[in-house]
């Protein structure tokens, strides 16, 4: 052996790099699947399950706690810029999920923030694990409005 990786030893390398990387996209967009089926189900969406929301809004609907660093420095501000772009039209519901962990549960939220996209209809379409930056959030509302 003289130290050097050859050209197979490369494509073998880059072909099991790949596949990482695909088994770990598949795998996080089945735990989101299974996360908004889980919010889907058995009407937790329903409008008295969620303090503020109003039937025929979208909402993002927000999980916090006190301590959360990355939701007071990150998350809020996003979330207030997208409040301000869509004023009316859209509500944000923020939930302590210290304060009221049965909401959480029901939600499958397991870390903060957690935020869900839900439609006119008050079922959820997306969701965010952890800090979301404004962009995002801003394509997910535009795509339920």
């Amino acid at each position: 052996m003289n130290g050097f990786i050859g050209a197979n030893d490369v494509i073998i390398r880059l072909v099991w790099a790949a596949a990482i990387i695909a088994a770990g996209l598949l795998l996080y967009r089945a735990v989101n699947h299974a996360m908004l089926a889980r919010a889907r189900r058995g009407g937790e969406q329903s409008d008295d399950a969620l303090p503020g929301r109003l039937a025929g809004q979208p909402a993002i609907l927000y999980f916090t706690t006190p301590e959360c660093v990355p939701c007071k420095t990150i998350q809020r501000p996003a979330l207030q810029r997208i409040q301000e772009l869509f004023g009316d039209r859209l509500r944000v519901i923020e939930i302590d999920a210290q304060a009221q962990p049965d909401i959480a549960s029901r939600w499958g939220v397991l870390s903060v923030p957690t935020t869900f996209i839900i439609d006119r209809q008050g079922n959820p379409q997306h969701v965010n694990h952890g800090a979301t930056r404004a962009e995002k959030l801003f394509q997910q509302v535009e795509k339920v409005l």
